[in-house]
């Protein structure tokens, strides 16, 4: 046994752990699923030395242990990589790799030495095409994921926790991350695995404990019990999974009547290694009614698309033209608040960097685009209102929180990332554009989130998405754009599209040119 956990008790004002068993064994990848707020974070965090426990027994490599630092936990070889990004930005993607380690007996950082071995270190998770002297902010979040468990992957380790390790990878990235997970079972190293996608849990884990309001409900071989059964015991009530399923099941009727045109759109940028990075000539047609994906690999420019459509990042070429004006004015836009005045909305990928006020509560950031609407005389915002919003716009998201005044800092990653989309869906919007809008939230308000898409798009707003969830893109989406190497390589339709042909679509543009020739007669 590896790790044992008996009668473990954690509260931050509410209890948020109660009575709690776990057992890891040696060479085990063991799965943690529960609804957001049932107290997997909070368990993961007090293993790994971040908080600690009020109560309860912990023995691990048979000897008892008490985990009362970061610190001292990763010296016994207990190691996690956070579902939030712990990396700093502004140093090197080699210097945050060996940030601990960087600099010899003198104080000196011996930069080629750790660009060399950074180089190795970047193979082992698909990343041997990054330049490890660039600064870590040019890449995106999928990219730093894999930075920050490539760095975890260079530490003596016996038991690693990775929670949602995937949330923001594709296909081939989880696929290079779960050979490292095999690679560790076979030396014995234990993982303790969060994630809320369903289809990795029955693929890499050999037991899962599902967690429901701090309490552990049940321990079952993975092999013993079935994805459905899974989502009862997290949800506690089959009815909201079924209910949720049908109302995506309603077919798609995009009613054809355009309100975006993106006309060879383009924004390129020069990394320090000397490539590319960005898109070219994106051209298509958004409906009204119309979910159209972005499907793609991370680095493909799906967000710098969307960016670049929200203004976040001007466009050096081509235009968009919206209907609002008849398709007569030619535009790119200079910043967000140019596209929010035209009818965008967009919700980002980094909801902590760049969605957030981190400081404030809940009912600020849920009202945050339309405080204007919500003045009274000389600017002061009507409290009231601003309240009767919040809760409107949380009871339909089911975001928990203790109130509307609690900091959003406080409220886990899934709850967080609903109440940013509550913000835009608080605002009449004809065109919203979602970077990942179900990442990192449990099933039950996953479908709840692609629920509200497609109502969204049934009442005739025009929803543009990027998702790394192949299956999620295929859910909700009525066509599917798939970028390659920042070039489009096909739009197709959703019915006409299977797992394999988007991954083909995906490589298009990294391989040669029989792969684009076959793809051609692709574009509708």
């Amino acid at each position: 046994m590896l790790l044992r956990i008996k009668k473990l008790n954690k509260s931050f004002v509410v209890p948020v752990l109660k009575n709690l068993d776990f057992e890891l064994h040696e060479g085990e990848v063991h799965a943690l699923l529960g609804s957001n707020g049932a107290g997997k974070s909070t368990l993961c965090n007090i293993i790994s030395g971040i908080h600690t426990a009020d109560s309860g027994s912990f023995e691990y490599c048979g000897l008892p242990y008490t985990p009362n630092s970061l610190q001292a936990a990763e010296a016994l070889g207990i190691c996690m990589v956070m579902q939030e990004l712990n990396l700093f930005p502004t140093l090197s993607v080699a210097e945050n790799l060996y940030f601990r380690s960087m600099s010899d007996r003198f104080g000196i950082v011996q930069h080629q030495a750790i660009q060399r071995r950074a180089k190795k270190a970047l193979q082992t998770v698909g990343l041997n095409y990054i330049d490890p002297a660039q600064p870590l902010s040019q890449l995106g979040v999928g990219q730093q994921q894999l930075v920050e468990i490539a760095s975890v992957l260079q530490r003596p380790i016996r038991l690693l926790i990775l929670d949602e390790p995937t949330s923001a990878l594709t296909g081939p990235q989880i696929d290079l991350l779960f050979e490292q997970i095999i690679q560790l079972k076979k030396q014995g190293i234990g993982v303790i695995y969060i994630s809320h996608r369903m289809d990795e849990i029955s693929r890499i884990a050999d037991r899962v404990s599902i967690l429901r309001d701090g309490e552990l409900v049940a321990t079952k071989a993975v092999a013993d019990i079935s994805t459905d059964r899974m989502v009862q015991l997290m949800a506690g009530d089959e009815s909201t999974s079924i209910d949720m399923k049908e109302s995506i099941d309603q077919s798609h009727l995009p009613n054809n009547s355009i309100l975006l045109k993106v006309e060879n759109l383009t924004r390129r940028t020069k990394n320090q290694s000397g490539g590319d990075s960005g898109f070219e000539n994106i051209s298509f047609n958004l409906n009204a009614g119309e979910v159209l994906g972005i499907g793609g690999l991370i680095g493909s420019g799906r967000t710098e698309l969307l960016r670049a459509i929200f203004g976040a990042d001007q466009a050096h070429k081509g235009c968009i033209r919206l209907a609002s004006d008849g398709f007569k004015t030619r535009r790119i836009m200079k910043s967000p608040a140019d596209a929010i005045s035209h009818g965008i909305g967009m919700l980002v990928e980094d909801r902590k960097s760049q969605g957030l006020l981190l400081s404030h509560s809940v009912s600020k950031n849920i009202s945050f685009a339309i405080l204007d609407s919500l003045n009274k005389k000389l600017g002061v915002v009507d409290q009231s209102a601003e309240q009767d919003l919040a809760e409107s716009m949380s009871k339909k998201l089911s975001i928990q929180c203790d109130s509307m005044q609690q900091p959003i800092s406080l409220l886990s990653g899934g709850n967080q990332q609903k109440a940013l989309l509550a913000r835009w869906l608080a605002i009449d919007f004809s065109i919203l554009l979602l970077d990942e809008p179900s990442r990192g939230v449990d099933a039950r308000a996953k479908n709840q989130i692609q629920a509200l898409i497609r109502e969204l798009a049934a009442m005739g707003k025009a929803i543009l998405i990027v998702s790394s969830e192949t299956q999620e893109l295929l859910k909700v989406s009525d066509r599917i754009a798939v970028m390659s190497n920042g070039r489009l390589a096909g739009i197709f339709k959703t019915t006409e599209l299977s797992e394999e042909k988007l991954l083909e679509a995906s490589f298009c543009f990294y391989s040669s040119e029989d792969n684009q020739s076959k793809l051609a007669n692709a574009r509708i």
